[in-house]
């Protein structure tokens, strides 16, 4: 009978991945394509320099935060909301250069630290939605 339950297990386990599988989603294939316009710009030495230079104060502005110094952080902040915009950046990116200064503004605003690291993560968003929406990775 023991031998019988097995074989019987066995079998159904055995017809059950021989059936036919739904394959998941591929996440390439969820991925936007890159842009050709984008890549070229992102390829271009001085605007990756520029964007850089984002994600360095972006970085001096989070150590600040997390230092619990707020003027520091305001300091980095200002260069983010009032530096000159590179000319190379496309017309459907501007969107998301706008939020991110209006955040950067919201740091120097900010009257507490908490209030600082909200708008600072919202940065950080805008900066990943940017890099999302032209097709180009940070990994």
């Amino acid at each position: 009978m023991k031998l019988h339950v097995i074989l019987v297990v066995g079998f159904i386990v055995g017809i059950s991945g021989c059936a036919e599988k739904e394959e998941a989603p591929a996440e390439a294939a969820s991925a936007p394509a890159p842009d050709p316009v984008a890549i070229e710009v992102w390829q271009n030495e001085s605007f990756i320099e520029h964007m850089h230079a984002h994600a360095e104060r972006l970085d001096e502005l989070n150590f600040a935060l997390a230092d619990g110094d707020l003027e520091a952080a305001k300091a980095s902040a200002n260069w983010l909301s009032t530096h000159e915009t590179d000319s190379d950046i496309q017309a459907d990116w501007m969107p998301h250069l706008y939020r991110m200064r209006a955040e950067a503004e919201a740091v120097e605003a900010a009257s507490d630290i908490e209030t600082a690291q909200a708008a600072a993560m919202r940065i950080t968003a805008q900066c990943q939605e940017c890099h999302a929406a032209v097709g180009i990775s940070t990994r």
